[in-house]
Parts: structure tokens; sequence; C-alpha cells
């Protein structure tokens, strides 16, 4: 059991850096677009990042999923998995616009791509707060 928690808390960070990081990667992929006017190698290790963390989150979830099995469904392990599926939403969020700017469509603003980016930090905060407080 434990190498499943190993597992599961490394590809949670792993998962959780891109979820960071993407929409951050955006704001830079942008200016580059700006700039050149073509695809350039930032939006090439954006879309890298974001399939590689895919992968990752995946692996995370599944993992968390056996966990909470095997410790029987405590009322905390609920509100962890519906904080998670609300992560994996803005991820996939995330991924639409990636998709997006693969094909030079960049409608959000800096200012957007900011505060989803900050919404991310306050929905791990959620998770983190759950699992350490464990309210019910």
């Amino acid at each position: 059991m434990e190498w499943v928690k190993i597992i599961h808390i490394l590809c949670v960070m792993g998962w959780m850096t891109s979820i960071f990081a993407v929409p951050r990667a955006l704001i830079y992929w942008r200016r580059e677009w700006d700039r050149l006017g073509e695809f350039g190698p930032l939006g090439d290790l954006t879309i890298r990042l974001y399939r590689f963390s895919l992968g990752l989150g995946v692996i995370a979830i599944g993992t968390g999923i056996y966990l909470a099995n095997w410790l029987g469904w405590p009322g905390w392990a609920h509100l962890k998995l519906a904080l998670v599926l609300a992560l994996a939403v803005h991820y996939g969020w995330t991924g639409r616009l990636v998709l997006r700017a693969r094909k030079g469509m960049f409608t959000e603003s800096d200012r957007f791509l900011r505060i989803f980016n900050e919404i991310s930090v306050l929905g791990a905060i959620a998770v983190l707060w759950a699992v350490v407080v464990r309210p019910f």
C-alpha cells in the first residue's frame, strides 16, 4: 500500500505543476505568437507539458480512488474527490485553451489567464485542507 501512496503523491506533484504552469505558459506563448507571427518553441513546450501531465493526472486520480476505496471512503475522501474533479475540469478547460492556441487563436487576455491560473491554486489549497484536516 505504501507504494501506491508514493505513486499517488508523485503523480499529484507532477500534475499540479502542470496545472500551475500551463496557463502561465499560455501568457508567454501568446506574447511569442504576437512577436513571431507563427508557432514557436514555447508553444511546442506548452503542448508537450500538457500532454505529459495528462497521464500523471490520470494516474493520480486512479491511485487516489484506489486509496479512498482501501480506506472505506471516509467523508473527507468524498470531498477530496469532488475538489479533484473540479481541478480536472479546470485542467480540461486549459487543454481547450492549448488546442485553440495551437491554431493561433488567443482570445483570452493576460488578466483572464492570470486569474484562471490563481483559481487552480485555491483548488489545490482546498484539496490539501480536506486531506490534512479531514473535516468529516
